[in-house]
């Protein structure tokens, strides 16, 4: 019984301050391929809310179809999940947060679940500002149905039965920018140090927070000619910055003696620390950041890091003015005003 995972783990592992060992996080054991890139990332996600402190159960999470939709079973076991249909995450992911804004909404979706059924979700989950982290897992591959090319695959590159593909790819990452996202990053599944302060930087973002992760699929998209290999990424990776995420009241322990160095404050007195790397590049500028996209792209480097941040965004509740309690937590007397309240309400629309 392989699938099994042991329930024993050594008494004497680090707890963080709510007394949680990093397994508390885990979820069932991954019945992905073996070297998945997937599974990388949802250690990435464990170990960020195991630094983070996260109660797991004030977290929920949503996938729709696909592998990377079945990630959310791996990680967080005690937090709440939902896993939807094919692509339509983003909206299940908007009524949960509209109806209990006192949760983290983490989505986790794939190129297919999103670059392609789900695409007019995912345009629309970005220009409303929802308040969530969406991941999304992306191997230019449809690893469920056999590893045809899915639209986030590059033009020119080879799948493993040896076809190349004719189309241009859809680049999420600057698509997510152009549409107004106000937090969007890149990072590659096999990047744990730069994956994990993205992954707490954007549970800490008021907004949209979306990370885009190349994760190559063994399988059916890892051979010789496919631009979503773990050799071709590791060949043509570079970095906007190195980065870490500085929780509130936590001491800033990163050296930045080289370089130049930029602070992004959150909300709520947190910060990203940045040691800028790429040249020309500012991250609270959107045109600046696609132009570094867009650069890369044209020397065929795959751009990883923070891309661009709004730190002072305004998320959905704020834009319709919600409630500021979850739904369930309203009385009838804060549902029903009263009639002369009524008879105000209805005169201002005469």
């Amino acid at each position: 019984m392989t699938y099994v995972r042991p329930k024993f783990r050594h008494p004497e592992l680090p707890k963080n301050k709510l007394g949680y060992s990093v397994a508390y996080y885990e979820g069932a054991l991954s019945t992905l391929c073996a070297g998945c890139g997937h599974d990388s990332i949802s250690a990435g996600i464990i170990q960020a809310c195991y630094e983070m402190n996260i109660e797991p159960h004030k977290l929920a999470k949503l996938s729709g179809i696909g592998c990377s939709s079945k990630t959310p079973a791996y990680f967080l076991s005690n937090s709440h999940g939902f896993n939807s249909v094919h692509g339509r995450m983003p909206s299940v992911a908007t009524g949960a947060n509209l109806a209990n804004r006192d949760l983290i909404y983490f989505g986790v979706s794939g190129d297919g679940d999103t670059a392609s059924i789900g695409m007019g979700q995912f345009v629309h989950v970005i220009r409303r500002n929802l308040n969530m982290v969406y991941i999304v897992m992306n191997n230019g591959c449809y690893g469920l149905t056999k590893g045809q090319d899915s639209a986030t695959a590059d033009e020119g590159s080879k799948n493993k039965s040896g076809n190349v593909n004719l189309f241009q790819s859809i680049d999420l990452s600057s698509l997510a920018i152009e549409l107004g996202a106000s937090f969007v990053a890149q990072s590659f599944s096999g990047d744990k140090t730069q994956l994990v302060p993205l992954i707490m930087a954007a549970m800490k973002h008021p907004g949209f927070a979306f990370i885009n992760v190349i994760s190559p699929c063994v399988t059916f998209n890892n051979n010789v000619g496919s631009t979503k290999s773990y050799d071709y990424v590791r060949e043509h990776v570079e970095a906007t910055a190195t980065m870490d995420f500085v929780p509130e009241m936590k001491e800033i322990s990163v050296d930045y003696s080289k370089g130049t160095r930029k602070e992004v404050k959150m909300h709520d007195g947190s910060s990203i620390q940045l040691r800028k790397l790429a040249q020309d590049w500012d991250p609270m500028d959107c045109l600046s950041a696609i132009n570094a996209v867009q650069k890369a792209k044209a020397k065929n480097e795959i751009l990883t890091g923070l891309l661009y941040i709004q730190p002072d965004s305004q998320d959905l509740h704020h834009l319709i003015q919600t409630s500021d309690r979850p739904l369930n937590s309203l009385t009838k007397e804060d549902l029903c005003p009263g009639a002369e309240m009524l008879k105000g309400i209805n005169a201002e629309q005469r």
